[in-house]
């Protein structure tokens, strides 16, 4: 209950703060305050809603809604254009860091603080680390092509960022079908059992349309308060989304993260860094690319050099900590220390 007292308290605080025009700041502290416990309360609400239509096709929600919050924030950016398309693409590259180095680091970090030794499936981290790899395929593709071709028409570049799209949406489709239904039990257990809900079925579905909504409402004063910030303050498009956005924007997921890594449950946090990364890339990206589109108002996947790079060096790293099964706090130390000097080379860009 007190969760959703603050809640509607900030939510309150963001829609006086744009009527009464105190400014970009205190809007822009205030709505991003909001969508934070509201990401948590979709999140729960889409749980709550797939625990009841079984494990197949509760998956499939959570996996599916998993980034709900993201995509709607990003949408809504989306349709202001100009250079809100950049600070959107900036914000996929910056959630993918982010799962990977700022919210694994800080999972390890705490976990590790309590455990002397933290165990990583190898056979999930696997299969994460070759869905991150095609999804960095994806993405250097468009942007080697650029640089090979530094005069081609806008038109091709389009062209060539919706066939990419048009894969990596299959792949991720593909990979749904792997983990949910023919390799279920490579990433569910059989002896593992799944929680009773908690909510009946119409207030879970309230919650989640309630939700929505008001993230929807909370991704239009953010978006304003953006755009009033690059304008008044020069601060950098890209700088936001892949700093400020991206980590708004997966606050819930952070914490789950984070929480489950304290308890031991290193291999499920893995799982939801990893996971939430990789929808990020083979969902959220591609299929803002088709709906830019339809708004008339279209994104490329042409990444900047230095944004390929930070994915490169992210899963990297990545995949060299996770690969022998095992990590502990130091490890979790030199994500956050990655992260933190890509966020300072994002300033300056």
């Amino acid at each position: 209950m007190r969760t959703y007292v603050i809640t509607g308290v900030l939510i309150i605080l963001s829609v006086l703060a744009n009527l009464m025009h105190w400014g970009p700041i205190p809007l822009f502290a205030l709505s991003a305050a909001a969508i934070i416990p509201l990401a948590g309360i979709l999140g729960k609400a889409t749980e709550e809603v797939a625990k009841r239509q079984g494990p197949a096709i509760g998956g499939l929600l959570n996996a599916t809604f998993g980034n709900a919050t993201e995509l709607i924030l990003a949408i809504v950016a989306l349709r202001s254009g100009g250079a809100l398309v950049e600070m959107v693409k900036a914000s996929i590259t910056g959630s993918i860091i982010g799962n990977l180095l700022l919210v694994l680091g800080l999972a390890i970090v705490v976990g590790g603080m309590r455990y002397k030794s933290l165990s990583i499936s190898v056979a999930s981290s696997g299969l994460a680390s070759s869905q991150m790899m095609l999804a960095v395929v994806g993405l250097v593709v468009p942007a080697t092509f650029a640089f090979v071709r530094p005069n081609a028409p806008e038109a091709v570049l389009e062209s060539l960022s919706l066939v990419v799209a048009a894969i990596l949406l299959l792949v991720y489709v593909l990979g749904l079908v792997f983990s949910l239904w023919t390799h279920k039990h490579v990433f569910s257990p059989e002896d593992d059992e799944s929680e009773p809900p908690e909510w009946p079925l119409k207030k879970a579905l309230g919650v989640l349309l309630g939700a929505t909504l008001l993230v929807v409402l909370e991704s239009e004063l953010l978006v304003h308060a953006i755009e009033a910030l690059i304008e008044s303050m020069h601060l950098s498009a890209i700088f936001l989304g892949a700093v400020v956005v991206a980590v708004v924007g997966n606050a819930a997921e952070h914490a789950v993260a984070i929480i489950m890594a304290r308890k031991g449950k290193m291999d499920l946090s893995y799982q939801i860094a990893c996971g939430s990364s990789t929808q990020v890339a083979l969902f959220v990206a591609p299929f803002l690319v088709f709906v830019s589109l339809w708004m008339g108002k279209p994104m490329n996947l042409l990444f900047t050099s230095f944004e390929v790079l930070s994915i490169v060096v992210t899963m990297f790293i990545v995949s060299q900590i996770s690969a022998d099964g095992e990590t502990n706090w130091f490890e979790g130390v030199q994500l956050l220390a990655v992260y933190a000097i890509l966020c300072v080379m994002f300033y300056f860009l």
